[in-house]
């Protein structure tokens, strides 16, 4: 369940947020949604693949584990990556709207807020924090970013680049696991692309991205190591 309410400096002077990290602050997730400009930074950490929200949507997704609710990277109270997605950052901030202007909100049920510990979100005297004023530009940064997706998404499919996979597994215990239900880019299919084509996704900003999502995949390996490695630990 969440509470999301517009933040204000009355109503929620004396809250702070826990910018720790651990599974008891939320960050026992599977994944986070992501966005080309960001890429760069999630290709060198995590594999990036596209997944199917609710209304049926193409969105990336920043992988973290191969079941529900499991994250490789948590490691106690520690993230053990070099970047953290931004939509995991911004906990437990949203953008909200009123007519023409854009607001923070917050999820008073997010378990990162409370009182007693944690950064602090306005000044004695009202004014907002260098806490609040990095998180609204963050929030600032995510919505400008998840406008791309779907431009991105439409080139993708024009071309026919998207193609799903399913990823077999045998882990160091002899289990054998399998990851379905997610898409890829179609690499023989962007090869077989014709010069007008790639033109036009280099025009319009979107070979890039295709190429961090390619790289990405290389990440796979790691996150098999690291469930090996969980493995291990607990036997």
């Amino acid at each position: 369940m969440s509470r999301t309410v517009q933040l204000n400096n009355v109503d929620h002077k004396d809250l702070r947020v826990d910018t720790g990290h651990g599974a008891a602050l939320g960050d026992a997730v599977m994944w986070a949604i992501t966005f080309p400009a960001e890429f760069r930074n999630v290709q060198a950490n995590y594999p990036i693949v596209f997944g199917k929200s609710a209304d049926g949507e193409f969105q990336p997704l920043a992988l973290f584990g191969f079941t529900d609710g499991q994250n490789l990277f948590l490691d106690g109270e520690r993230w053990d990556a070099t970047y953290i997605p931004l939509t995991i950052e911004r906990q437990p901030f949203l953008i909200g709207r009123s007519a023409d202007e854009m607001l923070v909100h917050i999820d008073l049920d997010h378990p990162r807020v409370g009182s007693a510990r944690g950064e602090a979100l306005f000044l004695p005297h009202g004014g907002t924090s260098d806490y609040l004023e990095r998180a609204s530009s963050m929030l600032n940064t995510i919505h400008q970013g998840l406008q791309t997706n779907a431009p991105f998404v439409a080139a993708l499919l024009q071309h026919q680049l998207l193609e799903p996979f399913v990823l077999d597994i045998r882990l160091d215990d002899g289990s054998d696991n399998r990851l379905s239900g997610y898409y890829a880019i179609d690499e023989d299919r962007l090869r077989q692309l014709d010069g007008d084509a790639f033109a036009s996704l280099g025009r319009a900003g979107h070979l890039e991205p295709i190429y961090m999502m390619l790289a990405s995949v290389a990440r796979f390996r790691d996150l098999i190591d690291r469930v090996n490695r969980a493995g291990a630990a607990g036997r």
